[in-house]
C-alpha cells in the first residue's frame, strides 16, 4: 500500500505551509497520507515524537516520508530505527547537525548513518541558501554526503514554510514535482 508520512517542525501546525498541498497531491497519486499534528510542538523533543510516529505511522517499501525542519530530523531518527527499508525520504530545510550551541530535545547527538541509510530506497534533501534557522544548503550538503541521494538547493528560498520570517508558502510545486 502506497503510503506517506509528512511532519511538520518546530513550532508548526500540520495545517500550516504546504503540508495541506503536498499531502493533496499525494492522495492525487493514490497515497494514504498521515499528516500528524506532533504533540507539543513548541517543544519538540525527540524522545516524545520518535515513539508517537512509529507506534501510530505504517511503513513499507512503498512509503515516503516527509519531513520539515525538526520534522526532517525526526525522519532520521525514525529511520535509524526502522527494521525495513522504505522508499524515499525527504527533507525539506532538514540539518545534519545540532543547530544550537546548548543541546536541544529535538536534537540527537550522534547520528548512526550507515543504519539511516540502509532504510531509505531513495534521498531528497531540499536546503535554501539562506535558511535563518541555519538549515541551509551547508547542512544539505552534509546529509548528502553521509547518505548520498539528491540535493537540491533553491536560491533565496529561506526556511521553505515560516511565520517568523513571514514565509506562508502555501504551495510548493518543486516537492510535488519530486513525488
Amino acid at each position: 500500500m502506497k503510503n506517506a508520512i509528512i511532519l511538520h517542525g518546530t513550532g508548526t501546525l500540520n495545517t500550516e505551509f504546504w503540508f495541506p498541498y503536498i499531502k493533496e497531491k499525494l492522495e492525487e497519486k493514490g497515497y494514504e497520507v498521515w499528516l500528524p499534528q506532533l504533540p507539543n510542538e513548541d517543544i519538540p523533543n525527540l524522545e516524545e515524537w520518535l515513539p508517537f510516529v512509529l507506534n501510530d505511522g505504517k511503513f513499507n517499501e512503498e512509503t515516503i516520508l516527509i519531513g520539515h525542519s525538526a520534522g526532517s530530523q525526526l525522519i532520521l531518527s525514525i529511520l535509524e530505527k526502522l527494521n525495513i527499508k522504505i522508499h524515499k525520504a525527504i527533507l525539506v530545510s532538514g540539518y545534519a547537525q545540532s543547530l544550537r550551541e546548548s543541546a536541544s530535545s529535538e536534537n540527537k547527538p550522534e547520528l548512526n548513518w550507515n543504519k539511516i541509510k540502509e532504510h531509505a530506497e531513495e534521498f531528497i534533501f531540499i536546503n535554501s541558501d539562506n535558511d535563518p534557522w541555519g538549515c541551509d544548503d551547508t547542512q544539505g550538503k552534509i546529509m548528502q554526503e553521509k547518505l548520498g541521494g539528491e540535493l537540491i538547493l533553491p536560491k533565496g528560498e529561506g526556511h521553505m514554510g515560516s511565520t517568523t520570517y513571514n514565509q506562508p508558502y502555501k504551495e510548493f510545486p518543486l516537492l510535488a514535482e519530486l513525488l
